[in-house]
């Protein structure tokens, strides 16, 4: 049993971790800062040359997939006030630091900014589409003016480097991680069940779990800041307004929608503080925590009860996200909403039947929701879901679920888990083709 709670731990600690930006571009950032670093360990021109990446003359072209494509066109980089993968790719370049991970912007400054938007006014920064059938693709390749290169590569995760290479000669290659540990682990290779998560969810340590309360303190942050501040559509900030109240109420759907939308108003519009991810999408970690954390505000729940809780929601989102891949056609925010559905009805002293009736609850409900890109309005989806995660869970609080008479539902929750992946992952893959399509023609 202790060994199995390790793993499960892992797990958790894989698929949560701080990210600052969308990940999408962040991971275009992430490998070129990694090619960047190479050139200077390994080229001549850069030994004892601490400005380097200020003064001399590179490029930097960054093949993509489809989905990564997607999701970096139009949402915002924090700081910059600028919106794409070209900023990105270029300030990954001036300033990135591969060691932050998923923060590799941390140490930016209106000087590297600057710079960055020269590289890129220069045209020296070049985004393609890549020849692959990998939905979560980065391959970052950096020249420099006197004839060398290195590059680096991104598969599956998006802070996972699986190859290096200078002058065109592999440094390394491997299944693992760039720190050489082993990240291609795949989430259905842990064997979780619903049932399993919630018994972990109960019973663990509470000591093993503790670290998953920076969660609730980095996401809050962020949706203070959404609060108020004035970015993107201001979704959370209008429904949290007073003079909206004879529409959205002065209730705990309304209060945990506004705090939920707010901080994806602030991500999404590149606030520079960092949020809470799940499963590689700082959406995501938003919405499956965001709710849970306003119940608990209102109703003064304790350190361990909400760790609790909170556990439950992320795990129950990575398992269902371990059916859809990294990135799909599906919006993430159906995938979190499911979570956080999850963990109110744990905050409400809920049954493992009631987890699951909230479950199919969510899947008969928002199921076909389509991700068409990251970008400001993913707001008003996160505040759709935390809208359908409150009425899922007081409906299977109050003994309704969905019939496994209707749709996709099944009477194991397993199943109905995997028909909600085979629909996301391949039934909606000509959906996914045809919004690339049309984002990349308008």
């Amino acid at each position: 049993m202790k060994d199995r709670h390790a793993e499960i731990i892992a797990l958790i600690k894989k698929e949560v971790k701080p990210a600052l930006g969308c990940t999408e571009p962040i991971a275009v950032a992430l490998a070129v800062a990694k090619a960047i670093e190479i050139i200077e360990d390994r080229c001549p021109c850069c030994k004892g040359h601490s400005e380097w990446r200020m003064e001399s003359d590179f490029n930097v072209n960054v093949a993509v997939s489809g989905n990564i494509l997607k999701n970096g066109m139009g949402v915002g980089i924090p700081g910059t006030g600028m919106v794409g993968l070209y900023i990105a790719a270029a300030l990954g370049a001036v300033c990135g630091r591969s060691c932050y991970g998923l923060e590799v912007l941390h140490d930016i400054e209106e000087r590297y900014i600057a710079r960055a938007r020269e590289l890129v006014e220069g045209k020296k920064v070049r985004i393609e589409l890549a020849d692959t059938d990998r939905k979560l693709y980065v391959k970052a390749k950096v020249c420099t003016g006197d004839g060398h290169n290195a590059s680096a590569l991104i598969e599956n995760d998006h802070d996972n480097i699986v190859e290096t290479c200078f002058d065109d000669n592999i440094l390394a290659s491997s299944g693992k991680s760039d720190d050489g540990s082993a990240s291609q682990k795949e989430t259905k290779d842990y064997g979780l069940t619903v049932k399993e998560i919630y018994e972990f969810a109960k019973t663990v340590d509470f000591e093993d779990i503790r670290f998953i309360l920076e969660s609730r303190d980095l996401n809050l942050t962020l949706a203070d800041e959404g609060l108020k501040g004035d970015y993107g559509l201001k979704v959370g900030k209008t429904i949290y307004c007073s003079k909206h109240r004879d529409v959205f109420g002065n209730d705990f759907m309304s209060y945990a929608m506004s705090l939920t939308a707010a901080a994806s108003d602030a991500r999404m519009a590149g606030c520079t503080l960092p949020a809470m991810s799940n499963s590689g999408s700082g959406n995501q970690g938003i919405t499956v925590t965001m709710p849970v954390i306003a119940y608990a505000i209102k109703h003064n729940t304790g350190d361990e009860a909400l760790a609790r809780a909170l556990v439950l929601s992320h795990l129950v989102a990575i398992h269902i996200k371990g059916y859809l891949g990294k990135l799909s056609a599906l919006c993430g925010c159906v995938i979190a909403s499911t979570g956080s559905a999850c963990g109110l009805v744990y905050l409400k002293g809920g049954s493992y039947e009631a987890v699951c009736s909230a479950i199919k609850n969510m899947i008969g409900n928002i199921t076909g929701m389509v991700c068409d890109g990251a970008k400001v309005g993913c707001a008003m989806k996160v505040a759709s879901g935390v809208a359908s995660a409150i009425q899922s869970a007081v409906l299977a609080l109050d003994g309704r679920c969905i019939s496994e008479n209707d749709g996709i539902i099944e009477k194991d929750i397993e199943k109905t888990i995997r028909n909600l992946g085979q629909i996301g992952s391949v039934g909606m893959q000509s959906t996914d083709n045809m919004i690339l399509d049309i984002m990349v023609c308008k």
